[in-house]
């Protein structure tokens, strides 16, 4: 009865990466749609069109938009056909369109999308390689370790690696609250994909019912100088 097979690649909020040509290639063969949610890599770092996918999905809230002052959302079709009909109209009737200010400001940020994106991957990476080596830092998923069991995938199908990463505080979820409570530069968010860099205790703001680990913090790494937001987290981590 599978009509859709959707992936989120890398996921959220584990890294999780997922192979796009694989995913195109049983989608084809069993007659099915492909859609693929980008957001956490955007159009800059990623390209799931060309690897094979039908849809693609993205926040223009996070990346695209980069400044945490836009609501929004892209799809993209690989091809006009009345699959994309279906969903032009649905915009039209739903009234699921932006505001012109809104599309202003996303113009805007597009024009500097490409350099933000650089130096998003550039601090997560060595914010990563700083906390994959700390001693009360359980984990690291970030799919430009090495350590990252989809690091192959991932290093095949992106051009880089990415702004967004999680951690694993030893000590459990007391441990992770306190550190999140204790950094002075990391914003409090659940939003991602701005300049500033934002932290968040995911399970708590999945709620009861989620599958997140406890101890687990969630970073959107921005723009600020890499040595401030590690000497931040370093004096978080000496709290706990």
């Amino acid at each position: 009865e599978t009509k859709m097979i959707w992936a989120e690649t890398p996921s959220n909020p584990l890294l999780k990466i997922t192979d796009i040509e694989a995913i195109a290639q049983i989608c084809k063969s069993n007659h099915l749609i492909f859609a693929c949610d980008s957001t956490f890599a955007s159009p800059i770092l990623q390209n799931p069109i060309a690897l094979g996918a039908d849809i693609v999905m993205h926040s223009t809230t996070k990346y695209i938009g980069g400044h945490s002052d836009v609501l929004g959302g892209a799809l993209t079709t690989a091809t006009v056909d009345p699959f994309w009909e279906k969903i032009r109209n649905v915009q039209q009737i739903g009234g699921a369109v932006p505001s012109p200010f809104d599309c202003f400001l996303l113009l805007r940020s597009i024009k500097t999308l490409a350099y933000r994106i650089k130096g998003h991957c550039e601090n997560a990476m060595k914010l990563a390689k700083y906390l994959e080596n700390h001693p009360k830092i359980e984990s690291v998923y970030y799919p430009g370790l090495v350590s990252h069991p989809q690091h192959e995938i991932a290093k095949k199908q992106m051009k880089d690696f990415g702004g967004m990463l999680s951690i694993l505080v030893k000590g459990g979820s007391e441990n992770a609250k306190k550190v999140v409570n204790s950094v002075h530069i990391f914003a409090q968010a659940t939003s991602l994909g701005g300049v500033e860099s934002l932290i968040e205790h995911r399970a708590s703001v999945e709620g009861p019912n989620t599958k997140t680990p406890q101890n687990l913090i969630r970073i959107s790494v921005g723009l600020e100088h890499i040595d401030d937001l590690i000497a931040d987290l370093g004096q978080a981590l000496e709290t706990v």
